[in-house]
């Protein structure tokens, strides 16, 4: 650590959505909630990799709040504070509204601004910068790191910082993503470096410098922190005001408009993972360059990424092709096109296909639901409920459905009646009924649901109690989401 006795405070942003990691990547699950590589999540990776700095302010959205709050817990991240963003406005806004909720408790902390989806192989590297530019930060310098490019990458944007040493120095400026031509240039010029999208700066420099360029932002965010409502272990931002705010990314609205822009360079095995080709770049792979994850079978590739989610995968002859499986989609493109699957996710969006959303399985704050056989009238889930969680207290206008118990203990509600079913025993819950399911055990419940009816969508549910403060009806007017 440095010198500094500013608290030191990581801001997490864990609002994107992944597009170009589709099909594993999704709006409701993206890829910084998922184990791309290691044992942990990529949100878990980033928290731990700032955790021995003061408990963190993690910035997301709503839909995915539960799944954050969870993976925080797993990780051991003590007391972190959770930012939900009603709607997104790219990163100027987030980092604004974290810098104004630090700034309420501490006048001199010093904010670790990174995104949740980052990568970092050599993390003594990345430690090590860190120090640096945490005392830069405290000469209110607006710190980002710089990472020493190793090929002529078009997709990245470009910082330009002459005689940038251990300690850094001064931007001159921010490039947008070159053509193949002028990256060979820059590789070879030793004054370019890629932009990390991670930044080091006082809370208080930050919020000074965007009020003379965006000062919009600072009204609209300061107007929605202040009504903002404490909810279970979030910070709901109110939305009117936030909404307010236009979409501009912090480059835009700040870095490429200081004079007090810095860049610390950065040698750290480092990658965003953006992309398919990204991920395959970052993957251990055998000696004819295949990166192969879960159960592949493969003859004569070279060069390609295979990703098996559940069943066996056979590949014969490929180069330079990804495979990537999932429950319910599978992705096959040449490793060149990964920057065209975003217009495949595009499309997916215009048709509604629920594909583009969700995956087969969807979490919940009570555990979660996988649709294993759909059929003319007819559904059938795999529910895992949480020991001590309950589902909300609930009735639906056009589907019954049948709880069968697997294992663990379930408490059945039904109108005034209460069931205690243990494994192979069953329910009924005829259509139009309030009823509740809750596990009161230690153990997870496993059972499956089998919905029958004329209608069998996720909105036909009317809720009346729920432990999870989501929208309850105390009339029936109108369909709510579980």
């Amino acid at each position: 650590m440095s010198n500094t006795t500013s608290r030191v405070i990581p801001v997490i942003l864990s609002g994107g959505s992944g597009s170009r990691l589709w099909p594993k990547s999704r709006k409701a699950y993206p890829k910084q909630l998922h184990s791309l590589y290691g044992d942990r999540t990529m949100l878990q990776h980033t928290c731990e990799r700032v955790s021995h700095l003061d408990a963190p302010v993690v910035v997301c959205n709503e839909e995915q709040r539960f799944l954050v709050a969870d993976q925080l817990l797993e990780a051991g991240i003590q007391n972190p504070t959770i930012l939900l963003e009603p709607i997104s406005r790219n990163t100027a806004p987030a980092i604004a509204v974290a810098a104004l909720k630090v700034l309420k408790e501490n006048s001199d902390a010093i904010l670790v601004v990174l995104p949740a989806d980052h990568k970092i192989g050599n993390e003594a590297t990345f430690q090590q910068a860190l120090d640096i530019a945490i005392a830069q930060a405290t000469q209110n310098h607006i710190v980002t790191f710089g990472i020493k490019p190793t090929k002529p990458e078009t997709g990245f944007g470009y910082i330009k910082a002459i005689n940038a040493g251990e300690n850094g120095a001064a931007i001159e400026k921010f490039v947008e993503k070159p053509n193949l031509t002028t990256a060979e240039q820059y590789l070879q010029s030793d004054e370019y470096f890629w932009n990390s999208g991670m930044f080091v700066f006082s809370a208080q420099s930050f919020i000074d410098q965007l009020k003379l360029y965006e000062p919009e932002i600072i009204d609209n965010c300061e107007k929605s922190l202040n009504q903002a409502l404490n909810d279970l272990d979030f910070v709901r931002l109110e939305k009117n005001n936030f909404s307010h705010n236009k979409s501009i990314s912090i480059d835009y609205a700040l870095m490429e408009r200081t004079e007090k822009a810095w860049c610390v360079p950065l040698d750290c095995d480092w990658n965003d993972l953006g992309s398919w080709r990204s991920f395959w770049e970052s993957s251990d792979k055998d000696a004819q360059g295949n990166a192969i994850f879960g159960d592949v079978l493969q003859q004569n590739c070279e060069n390609s990424l295979v990703c098996a989610d559940e069943k066996l995968i056979a590949v014969l002859g490929l180069e330079n092709i990804a495979v990537i499986d999932t429950d319910d989609a599978l992705l096959v493109l040449n490793l060149e096109q990964s920057e065209g699957v975003k217009t495949v996710v595009e499309q997916l969006e215009s048709s509604n296909r629920e594909e583009y959303s969700q995956h087969r399985k969807v979490y919940r704050p009570w555990g979660s639901y996988d649709s294993v056989d759909i059929g003319d009238r007819f559904k059938v889930k795999r529910l895992t409920v949480k020991p001590g969680a309950s589902l909300s207290l609930q009735m639906h206008h056009h589907r019954a459905e049948h709880w069968i118990v697997v294992s663990g203990t379930a408490l059945v509600q039904k109108e005034d009646e209460e069931l205690m079913l243990t494994e192979n025993q069953s329910v009924y819950i005829p259509l139009g009924q309030k009823h509740r399911l809750s596990n009161p055990g230690k153990l997870p419940l496993q059972l499956i649901e089998v919905q029958s009816g004329a209608y069998l969508g996720e909105d036909d549910i009317v809720r009346y109690e729920d432990d999870f403060r989501r929208t309850v009806v105390k009339e029936i007017k109108q369909r709510k989401l579980v």
